[in-house]
């Protein structure tokens, strides 16, 4: 159980557990604000709602399980947390509209640059028959396949690499979630995108960045569309 702190009549601080019925009220909460979210942001991202299945998936995944245990209380505020090495897992609202955009289907296999601790790979699993993903930092990797594997999603796979390297050896992939920005999609990416797939990832310099979708059809023309303005961490490469 978490514990969230309370001032009692005299003025003292006191500890109060906060159990999993608390946090799964927050996680309703969170949901229902990020449908908001979207119907605001409706002009820029084309729809009012998200998909009811990736709403759905959302509320089956636990955040609090996915940031370090210290903000399991603040898991649910549609807000990024730091997750460590300078990094932090992002904004529910970004992560669900990244998911919906991508539209992961059950019998799909999907690659997912930028494991963090594991939270979008969890919600993908939910949607997706497999997830591939890869991580440039070896702690966050190992610390995703724990968390991974506590929540019962055997469908991921998590190995430690070049990201922009994409995962050649499970390619192609039906569907490409990349959750760092860089200012063009790597061209190992794009030829790992299955004919008739898709990617979804953040492109643009660190002060005008668009999330940006990417299709390749039946010929394997690939063409673009960026919908919103965002801000991610820049995708790292290894030499």
């Amino acid at each position: 159980m978490e514990r969230t702190a309370r001032i009692d009549p005299e003025g003292l601080t006191a500890m109060k557990p906060m159990t999993e019925e608390h946090l799964a009220i927050l996680r309703r909460h969170m949901v229902e604000v990020i449908g908001i979210h979207v119907d605001l942001a409706s002009d820029e991202i084309g729809k009012a709602a998200l998909d009811p299945r990736v709403m759905a998936a959302l509320q089956r995944t636990p955040r609090h399980r996915f940031v370090p245990e210290q903000l399991a209380a603040y898991a649910y505020q549609d807000m990024p947390l730091p997750i460590g090495f300078d990094k932090t897992t992002s904004q529910p609202f970004i992560v669900a509209l990244m998911v919906d955009l991508l539209d992961p289907q059950p019998n799909e296999t999907v690659l997912e640059v930028g494991t963090g601790l594991g939270y979008g790979a969890a919600i993908l699993a939910e949607l997706a028959a497999r997830v591939w993903s890869v991580e440039v930092v070896e702690e966050f990797a190992a610390e995703a396949e724990t968390r991974l594997r506590r929540l019962g999603r055997a469908n991921v796979g998590i190995r430690v690499g070049d990201g922009s390297r994409g995962w050649a050896e499970h390619a192609p992939f039906d569907r490409i979630f990349v959750a760092a920005a860089a200012s063009r999609v790597p061209p190992a990416l794009l030829e790992q995108i299955r004919p008739g797939g898709r990617l979804v990832m953040p492109i643009g310099p660190e002060e005008a960045q668009q999330l940006t979708v990417v299709d390749k059809d039946a010929q394997g023309s690939v063409t673009s569309r960026s919908l919103l303005p965002v801000r991610f961490a820049r995708l790292e490469t290894m030499s």
